[in-house]
């Protein structure tokens, strides 16, 4: 059993090390397909650099933040978002780095912004795109975007809006009366 956790524990590691990550180009272009399209060239986009660590990899020039595809993760997801609502998610990327559990991450946030030490914002977007990578052209196909507008602490009371979709792509609000409060706006698939 020790030999397993020993051989575990070096073995981690180096697959991070070995894993290969996409050019910063691709990242890039990619990542900012979450984005209005008039916002794309000016936005800054964290990316993977070796060893699997987020960084900056094109600092932009405006207020949209984009953030490239985990290739350690299956599908492809990227998304946008306001800088305002960067202290979260920084937040959320620490405490995942720490080996957190989504609940926790949720709760030790949760207690940081009632207390007033993280900073959120009054409301801010975030744009999520998913779809499929062809392994031939490297080309992102069969696209869906999706929208998630941050409203800490809203209510269905507050906002007048139902807590599940009523109809395909309505607006509905998710974990409300939380710091993570927000309308949900899911455009249904083509077909």
């Amino acid at each position: 059993m020790k030999l397993l956790l020993i051989i575990i524990a070096i073995w981690s590691p180096l697959t991070l090390l070995a894993q290969k990550y996409p050019s910063k180009d691709w990242q890039i272009s990619t990542a900012i397909l979450a984005a209005p399209e008039l916002e794309r060239e000016n936005a800054t986009v964290i990316g993977y650099v070796k060893g699997g660590e987020l960084t900056v990899i094109r600092q932009g020039a405006n207020d949209l933040i984009c953030l490239a595809d985990d290739p350690s993760r299956k599908g492809f997801s990227v998304a946008c978002y306001h800088e305002s609502l960067e202290p979260f998610m920084a937040r959320g990327r620490e405490l995942k780095k720490q080996g957190k559990s989504s609940e926790e991450i949720f709760n030790i946030r949760e207690e940081e912004a009632k207390a007033g030490t993280l900073e959120m914002p009054k409301h801010a977007l975030l744009n999520v795109l998913t779809g499929h990578v062809n392994e031939t052209t490297k080309e992102v196909e069969k696209t869906h975007l999706r929208y998630v507008y941050y409203i800490p602490f809203a209510t269905s009371e507050s906002t007048g809006l139902p807590l599940a979709p009523i109809s395909p792509g309505a607006p509905w609000i998710m974990n409300p009366g939380t710091h993570r409060a927000h309308i949900m706006i899911t455009p249904p698939k083509g077909k």
